[in-house]
C-alpha cells in the first residue's frame, strides 16, 4: 500500500514539469557548479561561491562603460527580481567587470547600485577573471586604444542561472533585447527558487521505501 501511495506522488511530480522561456537554455548537468575567486567591491572583501549559498545566482559578465547591452540587461533583470515580488530577495545578479583596469571599486559600486539592491559587483585580478571566464566558456575581449584606435570590450552577454546550492539550471540569452520574455523568464527564476529542496522529498520518500 506504501508503495502505491509513494507512486502516486511520484507521478504526481512528473506532471509539475515546467517549460523554459524559449529565451532560456537548459544547462543542468553541462555546466560546472559555481566555482570564483572575487573581490566584492561592496565590501571590499575577497569572496568565494560559498558566501552566495543558499539563495538562487545569476552570474554575468559586463563592464560599466557598456553603451547599452549591460545596462539594457541590468535594467531587465531588476524588472524580472521585482516582479518576483518577496521571492526577489532569494536571487542575487553577481556582475562580473572584464574591464577591472577602468572599472575600479568605486566605479563599479556605484553603477550596480544603479540597478537595484540585488545586484553584486565583482573584480578579479587578470588571472581570476580568466579562471572564471574559462569555466564557463565566456568570451571576451579588451583592446587599448593605439594611434586612433579607440578603447574597445567585447563580452558574452548570457546569463547563467545557479540554483541555491550552486548547481547550474538554465542560461538566458537576450536580455538587451527590445522585449525580452519578462514574464516567462520570472516564472523559470520563481520554480527554481521554489525547488531550493527537491532532496528532502527524495530523502523523505527513501524513507518511507525502506520502512514498507
Amino acid at each position: 500500500m506504501v508503495r502505491g501511495f509513494v507512486l502516486a506522488i511520484l507521478l504526481l511530480l512528473a506532471g509539475c514539469g515546467h517549460d523554459l522561456s524559449p529565451q532560456d537554455v537548459s544547462i543542468a548537468g553541462l555546466v560546472p557548479p559555481l566555482e570564483f575567486s572575487m573581490t566584492d567591491v561592496n565590501t571590499g572583501q575577497p569572496v568565494t561561491a560559498a558566501d552566495f549559498r543558499g539563495k538562487v545566482t545569476l552570474l554575468y559578465f559586463g563592464y560599466t562603460n557598456c553603451p547599452d547591452v549591460c545596462p539594457a540587461t541590468l535594467y531587465n533583470v531588476d524588472r524580472i527580481l521585482r516582479r518576483l515580488g518577496p521571492l526577489g530577495a532569494q536571487a542575487n545578479l553577481l556582475f562580473v567587470t572584464v574591464d577591472p583596469d577602468r572599472d575600479t571599486a568605486s566605479a563599479l559600486a556605484q553603477y550596480v547600485r544603479l540597478f537595484g539592491a540585488n545586484i553584486t559587483g565583482l573584480r578579479g585580478s587578470a588571472d581570476q577573471l580568466f579562471t572564471l571566464a574559462r569555466r564557463y566558456r565566456v568570451v571576451f575581449s579588451v583592446t587599448k586604444p593605439s594611434g586612433t584606435a579607440p578603447y574597445e570590450v567585447t563580452h558574452s552577454a548570457a546569463i547563467y542561472v545557479f540554483d541555491a546550492k550552486g548547481q547550474a539550471q538554465f542560461l538566458i540569452a537576450g536580455m538587451d533585447t527590445a522585449s525580452p520574455d519578462i514574464p516567462g523568464i520570472t516564472e523559470d527564476l520563481r520554480n527554481v527558487i521554489n525547488h531550493q529542496g527537491p532532496v528532502s522529498w527524495w530523502n523523505w520518500l527513501g524513507n518511507l521505501l525502506s520502512a514498507d
